[in-house]
């Protein structure tokens, strides 16, 4: 799932690109390839792992080229190899195997012919799931010659089907234009004695003598939607001197070349001389309506229509026993259609990859060169034996490992549960080889971060059951193959929103938030000593956690243990929830994100090491990491230790009580700013603890001084140090992109710090919606005492149920899972994260048939 890409590229990445590009370039005159497998990056025999990239190995290939259909088949079933292209500069059509794949494509153009017949006619097609193996190349000609004679036989059947079909309406259109002519000229025959023909003498003159004009007409059939345009034409092209006469057929006729049902209608034009007869089959024509012959004599009617319903007959019986071969041919061909479009598939993959090889000069041994993982190179050449062995060659293939200043491809094993966190990783930037993976600690930090926004345990629990009801389904569902785009991501990610339930579920019950409402499920550590009559006399009250007295002999509010586990459900009706909820949330919110950042920076440390940059560590790790701790990890500290240092009514000195607790924005605004704290009340002390006003002054001081260190330390050491082929040499360009570095870290960490305040703002407007959901919709239903009420409740029930699943769980969960998206890739990755690699895509017939079948 590509889900997202990263909308811009740091210049100051740059320098990491080449520092971690130079472990892959020559070092002192000796191969930077064997260097890694040194020191720097010791090579190790351990398993797949998704904390770094697994190891690749770029080799050459040499292959017989009577084995080589079959080796490529074996490493396309593994599907641990990527090729190489040897012919890069080579046309489409002018390589070795180009008339292999023209082939193929003419194969895959019947084949999707058939299908195409095969879902007009409805035809289930046999879908085993099986894949079959490729065939081998003398077996090509087998399948063109079954495929060359489906095509023929069908098409063949089609034209004869269609010109049956064309006579079959002809017939069909005659036979109605029979039928109501004669209709028209019955009615005629019942205001008129006398012969009606093609002289009859229709109108007469003054003196009612014999003499009259002579008629002629022609009959037909148009569409019914021009037939108005048609009577316009006539009447003013033949200035009204013809007489038109319509009846609607009633049953619709089907059109031979596109299978629709259209209506039509029969006309008889009536006109006077050969010119108008002219004209009005010009105006037949450009209507593109059909004429028909229609004899002037009632007998020679007669008998035309019965043999045309003798001539329907046959064509009807000849149509049935043609369809009926047509759909045998059909569901013969869809038996096996799925499976003959794997093998295409395959045998095409097959010589599209062979293309890129290169042949020797004896043309007789084909070239390659490809990467693959070292942990399976075992693997890979059993099944190079296995290809050697089906094709009957004799030759051992030879695989030799290459020596390259080139950055290897970025190669992760994924399953289904851990897919959909390095596709979000993936979005960012494919990372660097042999980098450190964010996508391991984003399977826990991603969830969290999410649920601590989304806090709401009923939430939760739908989003939950949702994610729970798609993995037991699984298989049912992957069967269905839904090309439905929005659909398949969620499924897709439905491990992902499982963890993101059960972790809103924590912090749901960590807020005591469950759809708005609290659970006193422990009783809750508030009590209310006061007497009845002092409680009716205030409309609001205060609950002291002191005791009220000096001496402590009266009984305090709170009980002297908190609540075990979350937040008090006394707060859900106090008028200052929204108060206290703010002041816990923010700095909750701060203390994550300082946490979260330095985390980033020490992994950082762990890249530096890998790839044995001690000037990194030395040079930015140790700057970064003490500039951050010195301000926001200070910060962090002065929260605990407000926290833990103050209580209401002290712990026995007026000193520590809760109205000497400092503001800690106020102390660290005036910490920065090199100003003395003021208390806040006389008897309070301006500051914490014992020589704080010194200690922050020495933090911030180190804080500045980590600001050149981070600048110029770096450049001044590598000025004089031997470069390697690519990287940067100018100082002053050196300099410039140190510049950005540290202005982006410093100017970073303060953005950033204020970034992950949006944990406590999605929180509340969360907390918020749900509370004004729960308010205006359903205390309606619970807060009426008749017995409709009862009725009520489930219209209001549904009315709640489907705005809290459709704006509490899909819009606001969006919303809060691009703004942690933002907090992994932004604040979280820029720490440690380049994602400068490209990805490992393998020659594997699984990923080209999955692809092959989301194109269709």
């Amino acid at each position: 799932m590509s889900m997202f890409r990263g909308s811009r590229q740091r210049r100051h990445r740059r320098m990491e690109e080449e520092e971690y590009a130079g472990e892959y370039e020559e070092e002192e005159g000796g191969d930077q390839y064997t260097a890694m497998q040194g020191d720097a990056a010791p090579i190790t025999t351990a398993g797949g792992s998704l904390f770094r990239s697994e190891e690749m190995a770029l080799c050459q290939l040499f292959l017989q080229s009577e084995a080589a259909y079959g080796c490529v088949n074996e490493l396309g079933e593994l599907g641990l190899v990527q090729f190489r292209d040897l012919n890069p500069e080579t046309n489409a059509f002018q390589r070795k195997f180009v008339n292999e794949v023209r082939r193929c494509d003419e194969m895959e153009r019947k084949l999707r012919f058939l299908e195409k017949e095969i879902k007009k006619d409805e035809i289930p097609m046999l879908d085993t799931g099986d894949s079959p193996e490729a065939p081998q190349p003398r077996e090509m000609i087998d399948l063109e010659a079954t495929f060359e004679k489906l095509e023929h036989e069908l098409r063949e059947v089609n034209q004869n089907a269609e010109a049956l079909k064309r006579n079959f309406l002809e017939l069909t259109e005659l036979k109605h234009i029979l039928r109501k002519t004669q209709q028209f000229f019955d009615e005629q025959e019942g205001l008129e004695q006398g012969q009606v023909g093609q002289h009859q003498q229709l109108i007469q003159d003054e003196g009612g003598a014999g003499g009259g004009l002579q008629l002629g007409f022609v009959a037909g059939v148009i569409l019914r939607e021009r037939l108005p345009a048609f009577e316009k034409m006539l009447w003013r092209a033949c200035r009204g001197n013809v007489f038109l006469r319509v009846a609607e057929i009633e049953d619709p006729l089907e059109d031979p070349q596109a299978g629709d049902q259209v209506f039509k209608s029969v006309f008889v034009i009536f006109f006077q001389g050969e010119q108008l007869k002219s004209r009005v089959k010009k105006i037949c024509e450009g209507f593109r309506a059909t004429l028909y012959p229609c004899p002037d004599q009632a007998s020679d009617r007669r008998e035309m229509a019965v043999g045309v319903m003798q001539r329907l007959e046959d064509l009807n019986t000849v149509l049935g026993q043609t369809n009926d071969h047509r759909h045998r041919v059909l569901v013969a061909a869809a038996k096996n259609i799925k499976v003959w479009f794997v093998k295409v598939r395959k045998i095409k993959a097959i010589y599209h990859t062979l293309n890129y090889f290169n042949l020797d000069t004896s043309q007789k041994c084909l070239i390659a060169e490809c990467w693959i993982p070292r942990l399976d190179m075992e693997a890979i050449q059993l099944a190079l034996r296995r290809g050697t062995e089906k094709s009957g060659s004799t030759i051992a293939p030879i695989l030799n490992e290459m020596a390259t200043t080139e950055a290897p491809p970025t190669f992760f094993r994924t399953n289904k549960f851990t897919s959909a966190f390095q596709a979000l990783i993936n979005a960012y930037g494919v990372a660097t080889y042999r980098e450190a993976n964010p996508a391991v600690y984003t399977i826990i930090t991603f969830p969290f971060l999410f649920a601590i926004m989304f806090g709401d345990a009923g939430h939760g629990v739908i989003m939950f059951g949702f994610a729970f009801w798609c993995i037991l389904k699984e298989k049912q569902l992957m069967a269905r193959k839904s090309d439905n785009e929005i659909w398949n991501y969620f499924f897709s990610g439905r491990y992902l929103i499982a963890l993101m339930g059960i972790f809103s579920i924590y912090t749901g019950l960590i807020y005591n938030d469950v759809f708005s409402k609290s659970m006193n499920i422990f009783g809750s550590a508030w009590q209310v000593t006061e007497d009845k009559g002092t409680i009716l006399a205030h409309k609001t009250m205060m609950l002291q956690p002191a005791q009220k007295d000096v001496n402590g002999t009266e009984e305090s509010d709170f009980m002297g243990s908190p609540y075990p586990f979350g937040i008090d459900p006394v707060w859900q009706i106090s008028t200052n929830k929204i108060v206290f909820l703010n002041s816990f949330k923010m700095k909750v919110s701060i203390i994550i994100g300082v946490i979260h950042m330095m985390f980033g920076v020490i992994i950082s440390l762990w890249n530096n090491k890998y790839f044995a940059k001690t000037v990194n560590i030395y040079c930015e790790f140790i700057p970064q990491i003490t500039f951050l701790s010195c301000m926001f990890g200070y910060m962090a500290l002065l929260m605990f230790h407000k926290w833990t240092a103050y209580v209401a009514g002290g712990f026995g000195d007026p000193l520590t009580t809760e109205r000497c607790a400092p503001s800690i924005l106020i102390t660290f605004i005036n910490m920065v700013l090199f100003k003395d704290n003021e208390p806040d009340s006389p008897e309070c002390e301006p500051y914490m603890y014992a020589g704080q006003k010194n200690i922050q002054k020495f933090l911030v001081l180190l804080a500045v001084v980590c600001i050149p260190w981070m600048l110029l330390a770096k450049p001044l050491i590598t000025k004089n140090k031997p470069k390697a082929p690519g990287e940067e040499t100018d100082f002053t360009e050196i300099m410039i992109l140190q510049g950005i570095h540290t202005i982006e870290y410093v100017l970073g960490t303060v953005s950033h710090t204020a970034s992950y305040l949006r944990l406590w703002a999605l929180s509340l407007a969360h907390a918020q919606l749900s509370e004004v959901l729960w308010g205006m919709i359903m205390r309606i239903g619970l807060s009426s005492e008749h017995w409709s009420g009862g009725i009520l409740l489930w219209a209001i029930f549904a009315a709640w149920a489907v705005l809290t699943v459709g704006i509490l769980c899909l819009m606001e969960g969006l919303s809060a899972f691009l703004h942690t998206l933002r907090l992994h890739w932004v604040e979280f990755q820029s720490k440690f994260y380049s994602g400068n690699g490209y990805l490992f895509i393998p020659f594997s017939f699984e990923n080209i048939l999955k692809l092959a079948e989301d194109m269709e």
